[in-house]
């Protein structure tokens, strides 16, 4: 099936600045896993989160931007100081005939290519007004694993 989509790798939520340590409480109250932190710089200057609420591949994205530039810190801006919700990243087998058949059937993506992401995954963002028909009206990040963890 093109583009391949095999599952929500993560849904993805900006936290404001300074709020990331009561945010990590409560999902650990939940019971949820911190299975991966990093701090992702470049165009996206944002300290990541990864937890796992439960046994599945899906999992939930902690996002608290690290500069007045990251586009988290815009987010959060848009919606009057407030974080919530910023993205759904979806799962692929191959993001290179995803990235091409996406653009094939007219998405708009943000990027120009698929790049490096968080985890060693390689990456691409679709504008949430992608299509003429029928604007997304959200956020798209579309994720490929990191080699060692496909299989």
């Amino acid at each position: 099936m093109v583009p391949g989509f095999l599952f929500i790798d993560h849904v993805a939520i900006a936290v404001p600045p300074g709020g990331m340590d009561a945010q990590l409480r409560v999902y650990r109250d939940l019971g949820f896993r911190i299975v991966h932190e990093e701090r992702v710089l470049g165009t996206d200057q944002v300290r990541e989160v990864m937890l796992e609420p439960g046994e599945g591949p899906n999992l939930v994205q902690l996002l608290e931007p690290l500069s007045p530039d990251s586009p988290v810190q815009k987010l959060i801006d848009r919606n009057g100081g407030r974080g919530g919700f910023a993205h759904i990243a979806y799962r692929v087998a191959d993001i290179h005939a995803a990235f091409e058949e996406m653009k094939r059937l007219g998405f708009s993506m943000l990027d120009a290519a698929p790049r490096p992401g968080s985890r060693g995954t390689t990456i691409f963002f679709v504008h949430p007004k992608s299509r003429d028909d029928a604007a997304l009206g959200y956020l798209m990040e579309i994720v490929q694993a990191a080699p060692e963890a496909v299989g």
